[in-house]
């Protein structure tokens, strides 16, 4: 016992708070802690930090934004504030005010670079992680004016053609602005690339103004100090080189918070060159005077070295390892090479979620990511992410992101199987002793089975997934530690039999204590679907429960728990045929949504191709989804607006509609939607990891309405069992590199 734990520490801080009058804080505590089941733990540091950081952010915003509503904001400030606008939102009662209905935002980047800068739904460029922007406007002599934050309508694309670049074109009043924004490679350096170029359809004469900005999607981001040096072509900001522009401006504008946006300040011709804010809300705006048409470029350095096996071409290796998508759909065609380039973006190491609120690491998320990154082919860079892993595992052999999330240990175990079964090779020797602690740490994490409560051998209550609710006995942790355990037995066979035996020992008990627990919530419920925790009624939190049949296949696809659980969800929890998450996120999930589509397509239900196409119309122009869209905006109301586990879940989707493994079989084609089918081409997916080996499917029509599946394929071992799905289809050849198929007689081969 450390010798001040005995000091009266909870008197002390009980006094200090209620002689000011304040509630006593212990007690709210204590009432917080009364609302979750009883846990070791609380919610993690981690979180707590980060909610601190953000609401901290929100709260500068609540001072300076709705007292300054004539500046010029980003666009979710513009939309959120406007009381005419669906998006508005009243500010009375709200102590801090957040971006809660347009977080979109897009991360461009080079192949292996921490460095992601964000674009926003306008234009507007964050290069560096939660720092300060660039804006671009034109003003014109007659008094027309084009601020792209303030405009209505505007199109935005992720231009894939090479690198990868968001372009960005609003106009008004026959005023235009196209901003296209880019990281490349020059000489060895990363740098962010814009070119602004205006327009003005009428001829006159007119200002091209690129801005500082004290501002990004998230709200105020502190600037003290900004200089124009080198003659005017370079922008030191903060006492760092920021921005080299190809020329200097004609007019330089800065402005300190007490002056007011500068804004303000663009009708007069002065030559400011530097500014020092005291509160840090400096902003500064260079300006060409234009006639018709003008552009400008900026180079923003972002401070790292580019490998020198990635100089050159460096996009094009990457995206010819990965698998290839050819579909009659262009828009899902787009979506998938979109998230493909996501997947690549936030794995230059570890893999992160998100390149702005959630560039950190979760092993949850990293789970899905790095699937994705297997599935694909792109399996040098998914290794490069487990090598990782170890390093985080304690010394108990806890795999440890966060503290009290109990399914990390589980998620590690089955993606390393993951990899050594798409390998086709043993599990490294150095992965064998990490493999076996951590099996271990899930056997003795697991609760004591008598007395028998309905808990009784489960994981302890903890915070989990932060989405299902607060602190419980979550079959997630449960569904996935049994998979980690026999993931684990599978990898230490060959090594140490025992530890295997032990592995599935543990397995056993933990699924029996799950099953009977579930036994005991169809009793109480009256129906067999799956609740979050044993003591939960149904509600949107269930959803962590389906992971029992994807991505695991613990249960058949037809299981009653299993299929109840998603029949509740989708009458329950969906709107517009999209998950609804009524906790915590309160938005639709793109990544939700098609984990309960990939359930309804292992049972054969027709209704996953609604949830799929749900999720592609949920996607932004420039194919990304925030981690939860708001039901009326359809902006992102939660989490990091370019969420990379969403991005993961379609390219699995995709690759699960033309082939995944269901126990020894290989099924083919059982997601490929009738439309597709209907317009003669030919589709083809791969080449493709599989349990079994490397497979590329490819779907063509023959004589007499019939369809060929064909397979190309490097298998392991002995071709595996091929079967196919299609629906309104049968197989009337069956081989180990084709299949026929011929129409249903009942459905004439239409679906």
């Amino acid at each position: 016992m450390k010798w001040w734990s005995w000091l009266p520490l909870r008197w002390v801080i009980r006094k200090a708070a209620t002689s000011q009058g304040f509630l006593d804080p212990l007690e709210i505590l204590g009432r917080l802690r009364g609302l979750a089941q009883p846990s070791e733990v609380g919610e993690p540091i981690e979180l707590l930090r980060a909610g601190v950081v953000f609401h901290a952010r929100g709260l500068i915003n609540s001072k300076v934004i709705q007292h300054n509503l004539d500046w010029v904001w980003p666009y979710w400030v513009e939309r959120q504030y406007d009381p005419h606008d669906r998006a508005f939102l009243p500010r009375a009662f709200s102590v801090t005010h957040v971006n809660l209905t347009h977080r979109n935002w897009t991360a461009i980047g080079y192949p292996d670079l921490e460095g992601l800068p964000i674009v926003d739904p306008r234009g507007l460029l964050t290069p560096f992680l939660d720092g300060w922007s660039l804006d671009a406007w034109v003003l014109s002599e007659d008094g027309r004016r084009l601020f792209p934050s303030r405009a209505i309508e505007s199109t935005q694309e992720y231009d894939l053609d090479g690198g990868v670049a968001v372009v960005t074109r609003t106009e008004s009043e026959e005023l235009t602005l196209t901003c296209r924004a880019t990281v490349i490679e020059e000489a060895g350096e990363a740098v962010c690339h814009l070119t602004v170029q205006a327009v003005d359809r009428r001829g006159g004469r007119a200002r091209l103004v690129l801005g500082v900005r004290p501002q990004n999607p998230e709200g105020v981001s502190f600037v003290s100090d900004i200089a124009l040096e080198s003659g005017g072509t370079h922008w030191r900001i903060d006492g760092k080189p920021s921005v080299h522009l190809d020329r200097a401006p004609e007019h330089h504008h800065v402005s300190t918070y007490s002056e007011g946006d500068v804004l303000f300040k663009l009708a007069t011709d002065g030559q400011e060159t530097d500014v020092h804010c005291p509160v840090g809300l400096a902003s500064a705006a260079a300006s060409w005077d234009i006639v018709g048409e003008g552009d400008i470029e900026a180079r923003i350095p972002l401070h790292e070295t580019v490998s020198a096996s990635l100089k050159g071409d460096a996009w094009a290796a990457e995206r010819a390892a990965a698998s290839r998508l050819e579909c009659p759909d262009p828009h899902y065609r787009f979506l998938y090479n979109a998230a493909i380039t996501s997947l690549v973006l936030h794995s230059p190491g570890d893999a992160y979620p998100g390149p702005s609120t959630y560039k950190r690491f979760w092993f949850r998320d990293a789970a899905f990511i790095v699937n994705a990154l297997l599935s694909v082919g792109l399996e040098a860079r998914g290794r490069r992410a487990i090598e990782r892993f170890f390093d985080r595992q304690t010394r108990f052999g806890y795999f440890r992101s966060q503290e009290g999330e109990w399914d990390s240990n589980g998620e590690v175990l089955w993606l390393l199987d993951r990899y050594r079964r798409f390998s086709g090779e043993p599990a490294p020797a150095h992965w064998r002793d990490p493999i076996d602690r951590a099996a271990r740490w899930i056997t003795r994490k697991c609760l004591p089975e008598s007395p028998p409560t309905p808990h009784a051998g489960l994981l302890p209550a903890g915070f989990s997934a932060e989405h299902l609710g607060p602190n419980d006995y979550y079959y997630w942790d449960d569904f996935w530690s049994v998979a980690g355990l026999r993931a684990a037995a599978d990898m230490l066979e060959d090594s140490d039999a025992d530890a295997a035996q032990r592995c599935r020992d543990s397995a056993q008990r933990l699924e029996s204590a799950i099953d009977r627990s579930l036994a005991s919530c169809e009793q109480r419920l009256g129906r067999p679907a799956m609740p979050a925790a044993p003591y939960r009624r149904l509600d949107a939190g269930a959803v962590g429960s389906i992971v029992a049949g994807y991505p695991l296949q613990l249960q058949d696809a037809r299981d009653p728990r299993l299929v109840d659980c998603a029949d509740y969800l989708i009458e329950a929890c969906f709107v517009h045929d999209a998950f609804f998450q009524d906790m915590i996120h309160s938005g639709q999930n793109a990544y939700l949504t098609l984990q309960v589509a990939q359930v309804l397509l292992r049972a054969g239900d027709p209704r996953y191709l609604a949830l799929m196409d749900a999720v592609a119309r949920l996607a932004s122009p420039t194919g990304q989804w925030p981690e939860a869209i708001h039901p009326q905006t359809g902006g992102g109301c939660m989490g990091d607006g370019h969420h990379v586990w969403a991005a993961a879940e379609w390219v699995l989707m995709l690759r699960n509609c033309f082939l995944r493994e269901e126990g020894d079989s290989l099924v083919l084609a059982g997601g490929i939607p009738g439309r597709w089918l209907e317009t003669g081409e030919p589709m083809s997916f791969g080449p493709a990891p599989t349990v079994f080996g490397t497979v590329s499917v490819r779907i063509e029509h023959a004589d007499n309405g019939c369809v060929v599946i064909s397979v190309a394929a490097d298998w392991h071992a002995s071709p595996p069992a091929l079967t196919s799905a299609l629906a309104g289809y049968d197989v009337v050849e069956n081989g180990t590199d084709r299949l026929l198929l011929a129409p249903s007689a009942d459905t004439g081969g239409r679906a």
